[in-house]
């Protein structure tokens, strides 16, 4: 929506990260930049400096024989801004920038909020026509009359013509940012238009859904315990919800995945709920409160809803609850050695192995393994462990016990007996 750019970099800084980011936007997008060179009333001030680093990005300004206009500026003390805005009005006429102020009003959504006292607040950039307090317009699945208008200080404004942004209040719901927007003849086909729109995005959400493909089950058996965290995003500014969306998307990984379902500005609705219900989602809210009949669904129906007021803490904490849908890792602990010293065998009772403990403390419950000649022979459970003709339920190292291994008897003079425990280690992202 963007004609022209004003790039401005301080005088007595250098070119900064977010400098280079907005110019590879401008370029990407084909627009025109012009270069003010702010504050250069402030001591160590150095425009050449700036003019220098732009050369380094491939940009030349006018001044060193370019193509791009630059002015210096002090925003401060108002030293060249007229000269700025003439450059302005040059680069304009070269582009030759016109609009028709007579016609019905068409522009771009720039944000869209739920405003707490007033409703849904549309900012909005005219870019073609008038649009006056009282038209009906159209903006995507939204429709409404204009109740409202005030410019960029707060004050209401009757119209706004063509380059002039305004936020409005009527519009039945929050369009999308970069969404067009159309003032409408008649209200009835704006409302017509609205709900076929809304049936079309609708079709469009069920068709776009993803289902499950072969390759795709495949590699869930493949990984075994994949799982999937359903999200309902509602928040109070258009710009909130999408980056708290595409933040929690970012979360998922190869076993745990977050799909998104619905996103939308404005309260959680009773809608929300039985969409959480049927897909089996959390919803987030982001700046706003369930309605009386939402909460009361949502009680009923189990559906857990968060609300957040900081868009960290919503992020952590699904990202907690990410990480308790992990399995945890397995690490398998030494507890203790044992060397087999002697033998016996004893009828209905099998081979009993008399051990010197070496290391660690041997348990009665201990998961064990029986190593000859360094190589695991078997795995399992002891059967009986003593101190002389005691039953034992610990033994100490250095002391002497007498072992049977679980359904296992061939236990030979020099085996080494190794006790273990599996301790289960929580998973982080």
């Amino acid at each position: 929506m963007t004609d022209l750019a004003i790039i401005i970099v301080a005088a007595d800084d250098a070119v900064m990260p977010q400098t280079k980011e907005a110019i590879a936007h401008a370029q990407a997008a084909g627009v025109p930049m012009v270069f003010a060179i702010n504050k250069i009333d402030k001591p160590g001030a150095n425009p050449d400096t700036i003019r220098r680093q732009l050369s380094e990005m491939n940009i030349l300004v006018e001044d060193w024989g370019g193509k791009y206009q630059c002015q210096e500026i002090s925003a401060k003390k108002g030293i060249n801004v007229d000269k700025l805005l003439e450059k302005v009005l040059f680069e304009t006429d070269l582009l030759e920038l016109k609009a028709n102020p007579k016609k019905l009003g068409s522009g771009a959504v720039i944000e869209s909020s739920l405003d707490k006292g007033r409703g849904y607040l549309a900012t909005v950039l005219v870019q073609d026509g008038t649009m006056r307090v009282g038209d009906v317009i159209i903006s995507g699945s939204y429709y409404g009359r204009v109740k409202a208008m005030f410019n960029e200080r707060g004050q209401k404004v009757k119209e706004a013509g063509p380059s002039t942004p305004v936020s409005i209040l009527g519009l039945n719901g929050a369009p999308a940012a970069g969404e067009k927007f159309n003032v409408m003849t008649d209200e009835k086909e704006a409302k017509s238009i609205a709900n076929r729109r809304e049936q079309l995005i609708r079709i469009q959400g069920i068709k776009t859904q993803k289902h499950l493909t072969l390759e795709e089950i495949g590699r869930r058996i493949a990984i075994g315990n994949f799982k999937e965290l359903n999200v309902i995003v509602k928040g109070d500014v258009d710009g909130s919800v999408e980056a708290l969306s595409d933040s929690l998307i970012k979360l998922s990984t190869e076993e745990v995945r977050v799909n998104v379902i619905h996103k939308a500005v404005g309260a959680i609705s009773e809608s929300d709920v039985l969409l959480a219900e049927a897909s089996d989602a959390v919803i987030i809210g982001f700046q706003v409160r369930p309605s009386a009949e939402a909460r009361r669904a949502a009680e009923k129906e189990g559906i857990e809803i968060r609300l957040y007021s900081v868009i960290y803490d919503c992020i952590n904490e699904v990202k907690e609850g990410i990480e308790g849908m992990l399995e945890p890792e397995k690490k398998e602990e030494v507890t203790a050695t044992a060397e087999v010293k002697q033998t016996f065998k004893i009828s209905k009772v099998g081979t009993i192995a008399g051990c010197q403990v070496k290391e660690g403390k041997l348990t009665a419950k201990a998961q064990v393994r029986l190593i000859r000649d360094g190589i695991v022979v078997y795995t399992g459970a002891l059967a009986s462990l003593q101190r002389g003709k005691d039953d034992a339920k610990e033994v100490a190292a250095g002391f002497e016990c007498g072992c049977a291994l679980e359904r296992f008897n061939d236990i030979h003079i020099g085996d080494v007996i190794e006790a273990f425990t599996v301790v289960e280690i929580k998973r982080s992202l």
